[in-house]
């Protein structure tokens, strides 16, 4: 059996210390050996994320090629997101190669290998590939709320500060900014009085109550000055 071996890491992954393109050659090659697998290739995508789907990276657009013209009958990676996005590209993927007679091999699923050539290996696949996304989306969840209660707690959360607020001298608070909070005050003023947010751009500039950058208003800067949050 013919077998076409897939390693990936992303940028992130290189530059702090991940499982590196030789590690997962090195266990993928083990893998076959043991297996008693004929390795034909070895395709790397370097630098490449899993957030790409597999037709869209060079390397994955080889092993692509080499699955539908029948070079290989076998595919064989470290991890389940070493080639999948989610859940649902997995198995979409996958079950075109089961009809094509082609077989994946995880060496690493759940702290075990999975071969999917076997009716168990496939029901193995799909459950974990289910736990992996799920697991995915929980991360997610607990960092969005952990970002709305740093919000909540006038926290810096990273990047600019919000618009009429400075970060403190803590470097962890908010702290209120005077002068950009008069400018919201007369912004809402403006806007209240009937005027077009052009014109409450306009007027201001007028009164010399610029943009933090500087510069002009324009009107999605006037409505987003509209949207922040008054002291």
């Amino acid at each position: 059996m013919q077998a076409a071996a897939y390693v990936r890491v992303s940028t992130e992954e290189q530059a702090s210390g991940g499982v590196s393109l030789d590690a997962q050659e090195a266990a993928l090659r083990a893998y076959c050996s043991l297996r008693g697998v004929d390795l034909a290739e070895v395709i790397v995508d370097a630098g490449v994320s899993a957030g790409k789907p597999l037709h869209t990276r060079e390397g994955g657009a080889r092993l692509l090629s080499l699955v539908r013209t029948g070079a290989v009958q076998a595919v064989v990676t470290y991890k389940l997101d070493r080639l999948f996005r989610d859940a649902g590209d997995c198995l979409a993927v996958t079950a075109k190669w089961d009809k094509a007679g082609v077989a994946l091999h995880l060496v690493d699923l759940g702290g075990q290998s999975v071969d999917t050539s076997s009716a168990m290996g496939r029901f193995f696949l799909t459950i974990m590939a289910g736990a992996a996304e799920m697991e995915r989306n929980l991360v997610r969840e607990r960092t969005a709320f952990a970002m709305q209660r740093k919000q909540q707690l006038r926290e810096y959360t990273g990047g600019h500060s919000p618009y009429g607020w400075t970060v403190g001298a803590d470097g962890t608070h908010l702290t209120v900014n005077p002068d950009e909070q008069k400018i919201i005050t007369a912004a809402l003023r403006l806007r209240e009085a009937g005027l077009s947010l052009a014109k409450v751009g306009a007027e201001l500039e007028r009164e010399g109550m610029l943009p933090r950058s500087g510069g002009r208003w324009h009107a999605k800067t006037v409505r987003d000055l509209l949207q922040a949050e008054v002291a």
